[in-house]
This record gives C-alpha cells, sequence and structure tokens, in this order.
C-alpha cells in the first residue's frame, strides 16, 4: 500500500487508548481553555484522523510562513497550506503550558483537543496578506476563504495536539464521516491494490459519475473512494445530507458492487483552488488512495482561478518527489449528442459547443425547485428525485 507522505505509518493525533482517553479527558476539565475558530477545529479533526500526518498538532508562524511561501516547513517537511490556530482573544491561555481547545461547533463546547502550548505569536498584518497572497492567489474579501481565514484573529498558538473527539462529524455523518486510519483499513479488507480518489462538496451528475468510471478504467484502478467534504461550505452550496443520499444512490445503481467506498471527512472548505488540490492530494495519499482525479477548476470559487491551475501547481510548484500519488487529469466532462455519450472535451476536438449537453448551475437549480428533473444526459433520475425534493422544501420555507 501507497506510503503516508513523509512517513512509513500514519500519525493520527486521536487518543485511542481508552484508559489514556479517560485521563486526559478529566484533566482537560482543569486546564485554561478557549474555543476556537471552525476552521481551527476542523484541522483538529483532521489532524486526529491521521490525514495531516506526518503533522503533530499547530504550526507556528515560521512553519506556516514557510507552507505558505514555499509548501516546506523550517525543517524541510512539506506541508501545502498553513495549519494555524488563530485566536481573537489569549487572555485565558496566557502563560499557560498546557490548554484545552474547545469546539466552536458542538453545544456546551466540549473539549475538541488537549494541546502542549510551544508558543504565542502574534501574526503581523503583512504576515497576514503574504500567507492570504500565496494560498488563495488574492486578498479580495469577498472571497469566501479569504474572509474565512481573516476573520479568526491574529493570535497563532502552536503546539502537539492530542484530540479527543471528531466534533459533530461521527454523530450527523455515522455511515460517511471516516478516519484516514479507518479508510486504509477498509482499502486493505477490499484487497484493493490501486485507488482512485474523488473529491467533492456538491452531488455528482452523469458527467462526474463518467468521470469516476473513465479514471478507473486508465488507471486500472480496483476501487473507487468517493470522499466528500462535510463541513462548512458557502451560502446556496448543498448541504452534506442531501449530497450524502445522492451519491449513494449513484452508487447504488450505477457502479459494480463492492467497487466504491463512499466517504466524508470533516474539513472546512478553503476554496483555495490549486492550493487545495494539492491539500487534497496530500490527504487522499495519507488515506491510502494511488490515483486522486483534479478536474477543471477544482476547489476554485467564482473566477479566482484558471481552468487548468489547480493541475498545473503540480508540475510547476510542488518540490519533486514530495508526492507519491499520481494525478489523474481531467478536462471537463459533458455528454456529446454526436456520440451518444460522456466525453472529455478535450478529447472531442471536432465538437463545437452546441455538440454538448451543457447546463449551467443556476438553470439546473430553477428546474430543480420547478420539479422539473435535468435530461438524462445530464443527471440520473434517481439522483434528480432527491434534489428535486430538496430544492421544493427550500421553496416551501421561502
Amino acid at each position: 500500500m501507497i506510503k503516508p507522505v513523509g512517513s512509513d505509518e500514519l500519525k493520527p493525533r486521536f487518543v485511542y487508548d481508552t484508559t489514556e482517553h479517560e485521563k486526559l479527558s478529566a484533566e482537560a476539565e482543569s486546564l485554561p481553555s478557549v474555543i476556537i475558530s471552525s476552521q481551527a477545529a476542523g484541522n483538529a479533526v483532521m489532524l486526529g484522523g491521521g490525514y495531516f500526518t506526518p503533522l503533530e498538532g499547530f504550526m507556528n508562524v515560521a512553519d506556516a510562513m514557510g507552507a505558505a511561501e514555499n509548501m516546506t516547513l523550517t525543517d524541510g517537511t512539506f506541508f501545502p497550506v498553513p495549519i494555524l490556530c488563530l485566536l481573537e482573544d489569549v487572555s485565558a491561555i496566557q502563560g499557560a503550558s498546557r490548554i484545552a481547545l474547545r469546539d466552536p461547533n458542538v453545544e456546551g463546547n466540549p473539549v475538541l483537543a488537549v494541546m502542549d502550548v510551544e508558543n504565542i505569536e502574534e501574526v503581523s498584518d503583512a504576515q497576514m496578506r503574504t500567507m492570504t497572497q500565496k494560498v488563495y492567489r488574492t486578498e479580495d474579501m469577498e472571497h469566501p476563504g479569504v474572509a474565512a481565514f481573516n476573520s479568526q484573529g491574529r493570535m497563532a498558538v502552536s503546539g502537539p495536539i492530542q484530540v479527543l473527539n471528531f466534533s459533530y462529524f461521527i454523530e450527523e455523518f455515522p455511515d460517511t464521516f471516516r478516519t484516514a486510519v479507518e479508510i486504509r483499513n477498509e482499502i486493505k479488507e477490499h484487497g484493493w491494490k490501486k485507488i482512485v480518489a474523488f473529491q467533492t462538496r456538491n452531488p455528482m451528475h452523469l458527467a462526474h459519475e463518467e468521470l469516476c468510471h473513465m479514471a478507473m478504467e486508465r488507471t486500472g484502478a480496483d476501487g473507487l473512494v468517493i470522499h466528500m467534504l462535510l463541513g462548512k461550505l458557502k451560502p446556496g452550496d448543498i448541504p452534506a445530507p442531501v449530497r450524502d443520499a445522492a451519491i449513494r444512490k449513484m452508487v447504488e445503481l450505477y457502479f459494480p458492487p463492492n467497487s466504491v467506498m463512499v466517504t466524508g471527512y470533516g474539513f472546512d472548505m478553503l476554496y483555495a483552488g490549486p492550493r487545495e488540490a494539492v491539500l487534497h492530494a496530500y490527504f487522499r495519499q495519507n488515506m491510502g488512495a494511488t490515483h486522486f482525479i483534479i478536474g477543471r477548476d477544482h476547489a476554485g470559487v467564482g473566477d479566482y482561478y484558471g481552468a487548468f491551475d489547480a493541475q498545473t501547481i503540480f508540475h510547476e510548484e510542488v518540490p519533486k518527489g514530495a508526492l507519491d500519488i499520481e494525478i489523474f487529469e481531467a478536462d471537463h466532462t459533458a455528454w456529446s449528442k454526436k456520440l451518444n455519450k460522456v466525453v472529455m472535451m478535450r478529447e472531442a476536438p471536432d465538437h463545437s459547443k452546441e455538440d454538448f449537453v451543457l447546463l449551467s448551475g443556476t438553470k439546473v437549480r430553477e428546474m430543480l425547485g420547478q420539479g422539473i428533473a435535468p435530461p438524462k444526459e445530464f443527471s440520473r433520475p434517481e439522483v434528480a428525485q432527491i434534489l428535486i425534493e430538496y430544492y421544493q422544501g427550500l421553496e416551501k420555507q421561502a
């Protein structure tokens, strides 16, 4: 099986030993504590599940700047984005060597993790601007990722953490949320050697489904891991439970039995385009995937990134040898009226735009809201029905 990034084995920060877990939980209640941001909570969940191996906790400012500027920490470790715990107010933990990090996303703010504090540093405006520009390629506060990153505060608390729970993800998504440890174990149980990973924050239409079939066929993969983001999205995105139901229905009806794992991870979307694509590849290698699909405008939002920037970054900016996972570079896929099947647009050079079935997201949402299923060349009818029920429910609420 493919090795984790920069390590021979996964290094999950979750405390699995029950005796140690109970002891740490009791200790945590007596420690100075602070409620962290949603983005930091997502980082803690990913650290807990082994996705960010070999990181042991939150970065200090020097490491965060290194990750932002050249994807390398001060000790030479490769990591594509800053993993920070930024706070507005550190008065409750000032001078403490050990603290409890409380969950902002669960009622009562239970302890999510315990940190051994190594540094509490103020991030300068210049450093925030540099990190923002390098990771998001813009400082525009209309960009949802830029706004979320810059709204957390300027005090960076760093140090290794021990994770006590996985926030709301296990309770709300018991059939879908999986740690990198669990996914690796399941891949072993299946006996898969080549595994394609597909990232999504949306339901999958016919083009996405066919892209996964293409990738599996062309790489000779034994299995597919559909790995969906379960954390916070921007307003207007389809909520995770609806997405989950739609994807499961598609897999049940249109993929061979035991060829697909439908899973999810607990992290807030960054919408950082190319840099987030590298992070996505990073933690897919850690969960055991050998190949990762990156298509048009991967992890993008608005018009901030070029259509294929998320592919070219692997050739132009990622240090050579940093990742073992292979990138399956995909073009926009759509139904060809000429060929009567879904194709990658670049593989149909004799086609014009009119030869494809193309619908805008706005048009699809309008149709679904009116109870009209998109054409079968665009979406499976069973998937469309789940989305129609969701959108019509929104219409009723309005």
